[in-house]
């Protein structure tokens, strides 16, 4: 003997609306990620170009003199002009005065400071053997701490003169940058912390020491061959 089961017309009615609930949900879900996406194409561009409007701006305040500038990579063995596909921590900027005269090179910098990531350019003088500028690119530091390695004066003038000679076998520097506390500063190769801002500044002095211990190196020993006409740099 078998058994009908019958659904009553409420319960039919509640599966139907609970279907439709399903699907408007499902379809809703569809178009807002279809218009994220779509936003996110569209904005892309122009996001692009405002961090290459920013990054040009942030040049010329690291390398005081310039009026002109040209981007380079490093292959491994030489340093070529940019293509616009090169990684960012192989790229370096050439600035260069009205006379056309090298007046140094800027170069992006990335420490990990408290919040996340802090990304930085600075500016190096060959003919100084020194940074000669400094300029926080991005920062998620805390307000009021943190960010003071975007204002303090004091700190901000760590690289108006930070010595990064190279030693004598051209390979290294004669001495890597180094963190100091607070008013502790002794010698032309080190950073001067700020007070209550400790990680911040030291995440700047980290990443600038791993840049710098790499790159200074190799631009100084091609620094001759740099100027706005040459397209390669063996």
């Amino acid at each position: 003997m078998s058994e009908t089961m019958t659904i009553a017309p409420e319960q039919k009615a509640a599966t139907g609306n609970s279907n439709k609930m399903l699907f408007a949900m499902v379809g809703i879900g569809l178009m807002c990620a279809l218009l994220i996406v779509l936003t996110y194409e569209g904005t892309k561009p122009i996001i692009a170009k405002n961090k290459a409007e920013a990054l040009e701006q942030a040049i010329f305040k690291v390398l005081p003199g310039t009026v002109t500038t040209a981007g380079y990579y490093w292959g491994g063995n030489a340093f070529s002009p940019l293509k616009g596909t090169e990684a960012e921590g192989q790229r370096v900027y050439a600035g260069f005065s009205e006379s056309g005269t090298l007046t140094g090179f800027a170069l992006p910098a990335v420490g990990l400071g408290y919040a996340g990531e802090i990304r930085v350019l600075y500016g190096y003088d060959p003919a100084q053997e020194a940074l000669v500028g400094f300029y926080v690119l991005e920062n998620k530091e805390t307000p009021g701490l943190g960010d003071k390695i975007e204002k303090d004066p004091a700190f901000l003038a760590n690289f108006e003169a930070l010595s990064v000679a190279v030693a004598a076998d051209g390979n290294s520097l004669k001495n890597e940058i180094t963190y100091a506390k607070s008013g502790e500063k002794q010698n032309a190769w080190e950073v001067d912390g700020i007070t209550g801002a400790t990680i911040s500044s030291k995440a700047v002095t980290e990443a600038l020491s791993t840049s710098t211990a790499e790159w200074v190196p190799r631009l100084y020993e091609a620094k001759e061959r740099f100027n706005p006409q040459t397209q390669s740099h063996e």
